[in-house]
């Protein structure tokens, strides 16, 4: 996951994402969590203004696995979709 960095001390994958403002913020948080259910994965989040920190690892499992990529994937193409009015 190249645009995703390993925590520090911690088997997960985290990533900033800056908006315009607090409605694209929350318009982006709304469609990843629609994903997030449709593939059973759910992130941590922390949202402030236009700020998205996202953090991502699979907690039954102990740590990072395939889940975590491919939601990773997913939360990537969402984004794209709003780079273009940041």
């Amino acid at each position: 996951m190249p645009t995703w960095e390993f925590v520090d001390g911690v088997d997960a994958i985290h990533k900033n994402f800056n908006f315009k403002d607090f409605q694209q913020a929350f318009a982006f948080m709304t469609e990843v969590a629609a994903e997030a259910e449709n593939q059973n994965h759910h992130p941590e989040w922390f949202n402030v203004w236009n700020r998205v920190e996202i953090r991502l690892s699979t907690h039954d499992s102990g740590g990072l696995t395939q889940k975590d990529v491919a939601l990773a994937n997913t939360i990537d193409q969402i984004f794209k979709k709003y780079q273009q009015s940041v």
